[in-house]
Protein backbone atom coordinates (compact mmCIF):
# COMPACT_ATOMS: atom_id res chain seq x y z
CA UNK A 1 0.00 0.00 0.00
CA UNK A 2 1.09 3.35 -0.61
CA UNK A 3 0.17 7.00 0.50
CA UNK A 4 1.27 10.52 -0.55
CA UNK A 5 1.57 13.56 1.52
CA UNK A 6 1.92 17.22 0.18
CA UNK A 7 3.18 19.85 2.17
CA UNK A 8 5.35 23.14 1.89
CA UNK A 9 8.20 24.09 4.19
CA UNK A 10 7.43 27.21 6.36
CA UNK A 11 10.01 29.55 8.57
CA UNK A 12 9.37 27.78 11.62
CA UNK A 13 11.17 24.25 9.92
CA UNK A 14 14.29 26.46 8.79
CA UNK A 15 17.98 26.22 10.27
CA UNK A 16 20.43 28.90 10.65
CA UNK A 17 21.73 27.15 7.82
CA UNK A 18 19.03 28.61 5.95
CA UNK A 19 17.17 25.08 4.94
CA UNK A 20 15.24 22.67 6.97
CA UNK A 21 16.57 21.19 10.15
CA UNK A 22 17.66 17.66 9.74
CA UNK A 23 14.91 17.05 12.73
CA UNK A 24 12.16 18.39 10.64
CA UNK A 25 12.36 15.94 8.05
CA UNK A 26 11.92 13.32 10.86
CA UNK A 27 8.86 15.23 11.47
CA UNK A 28 8.02 15.19 7.86
CA UNK A 29 8.08 11.06 7.16
CA UNK A 30 6.02 11.06 10.56
CA UNK A 31 3.07 13.13 9.43
CA UNK A 32 3.87 10.59 5.86
CA UNK A 33 3.07 7.66 8.32
CA UNK A 34 0.19 8.90 9.88
CA UNK A 35 -1.49 9.62 6.43
CA UNK A 36 -0.38 5.93 5.75
CA UNK A 37 -2.37 5.14 8.80
CA UNK A 38 -5.62 7.04 7.88
CA UNK A 39 -5.81 5.66 4.36
CA UNK A 40 -5.19 2.06 5.40
CA UNK A 41 -8.07 2.50 7.92
CA UNK A 42 -5.78 1.75 10.28
CA UNK A 43 -6.90 5.25 13.08
CA UNK A 44 -5.13 5.78 16.11
CA UNK A 45 -8.85 4.49 17.27
CA UNK A 46 -8.96 1.51 15.91
CA UNK A 47 -5.61 0.17 17.22
CA UNK A 48 -6.57 1.11 20.77
CA UNK A 49 -9.99 -0.93 20.41
CA UNK A 50 -7.58 -3.81 19.36
CA UNK A 51 -6.17 -3.35 22.54
CA UNK A 52 -2.20 -2.65 20.35
CA UNK A 53 -0.08 0.55 19.85
CA UNK A 54 2.35 1.16 17.54
CA UNK A 55 6.15 2.33 18.07
CA UNK A 56 8.86 3.83 16.24
CA UNK A 57 12.13 1.52 17.16
CA UNK A 58 14.70 2.12 14.02
CA UNK A 59 14.80 5.05 11.20
CA UNK A 60 17.86 4.74 8.85
CA UNK A 61 17.41 8.18 7.09
CA UNK A 62 19.67 9.61 4.20
CA UNK A 63 19.72 13.44 3.98
CA UNK A 64 20.28 13.93 -0.22
CA UNK A 65 19.44 16.85 -0.80
CA UNK A 66 18.24 20.38 0.77
CA UNK A 67 15.16 22.03 1.72
CA UNK A 68 14.16 25.63 2.06
CA UNK A 69 11.25 28.01 3.02
CA UNK A 70 8.44 27.48 0.50
CA UNK A 71 9.39 24.40 -1.37
CA UNK A 72 6.42 21.99 -2.00
CA UNK A 73 7.21 18.76 -0.76
CA UNK A 74 5.99 14.87 -1.40
CA UNK A 75 6.27 12.35 1.15
CA UNK A 76 5.77 9.04 -0.04
CA UNK A 77 5.23 5.96 2.20
CA UNK A 78 5.07 2.10 1.14
CA UNK A 79 4.28 -1.26 2.74
CA UNK A 80 8.00 -2.49 2.23
CA UNK A 81 7.95 -6.13 4.68
CA UNK A 82 6.23 -7.24 7.92
CA UNK A 83 7.68 -9.67 10.70
CA UNK A 84 5.69 -11.36 13.71
CA UNK A 85 5.03 -7.81 15.51
CA UNK A 86 7.07 -5.70 13.41
CA UNK A 87 7.04 -4.19 9.82
CA UNK A 88 9.26 -1.53 7.89
CA UNK A 89 7.97 1.20 5.80
CA UNK A 90 9.57 2.97 2.80
CA UNK A 91 9.47 6.34 2.56
CA UNK A 92 11.26 9.49 0.63
CA UNK A 93 10.30 12.96 0.37
CA UNK A 94 10.49 14.24 -2.94
CA UNK A 95 10.29 18.32 -3.99
CA UNK A 96 8.38 20.07 -6.75
CA UNK A 97 11.43 19.81 -9.13
CA UNK A 98 11.56 15.80 -8.72
CA UNK A 99 14.30 15.85 -6.96
CA UNK A 100 15.05 13.32 -3.59
CA UNK A 101 15.51 15.35 -0.96
CA UNK A 102 15.62 12.05 1.69
CA UNK A 103 14.87 8.65 1.90
CA UNK A 104 14.28 6.71 5.13
CA UNK A 105 13.52 3.04 6.04
CA UNK A 106 11.27 3.17 9.16
CA UNK A 107 10.75 0.29 11.55
CA UNK A 108 7.57 -0.03 13.85
CA UNK A 109 6.12 -2.71 16.08
CA UNK A 110 2.88 -3.56 17.58
CA UNK A 111 3.02 -3.45 21.19
CA UNK A 112 -0.14 -4.59 23.76
CA UNK A 113 -1.66 -1.10 25.46
CA UNK A 114 -1.88 -3.01 28.64
CA UNK A 115 1.94 -5.32 29.56
CA UNK A 116 3.54 -2.64 26.64
CA UNK A 117 4.90 -6.11 25.07
CA UNK A 118 5.50 -7.07 21.31
CA UNK A 119 2.08 -8.23 20.11
CA UNK A 120 1.87 -9.96 16.84
CA UNK A 121 0.65 -7.96 13.80
CA UNK A 122 -3.06 -8.09 13.19
CA UNK A 123 -3.80 -9.61 10.11
CA UNK A 124 -5.48 -6.67 8.69
CA UNK A 125 -2.30 -4.58 9.66
CA UNK A 126 -0.22 -7.58 7.90
CA UNK A 127 -2.55 -7.69 4.52
CA UNK A 128 -1.64 -4.41 3.65
CA UNK A 129 2.16 -5.55 2.99
CA UNK A 130 3.73 -8.06 -0.22
CA UNK A 131 4.00 -11.31 1.20
CA UNK A 132 7.74 -12.57 2.18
Amino acid sequence: MEAQLELIVRSTEIDVNGHVNNAKYLEYLEWGREEWYERAGFHYDTFLQMGIQTVTVNININYRKECRQGDHLKVTTVSSKAGRSSYVLEQRIVNNHGELCADAMVTCVTMDDKSRKSRELPSGLRALFPEQ
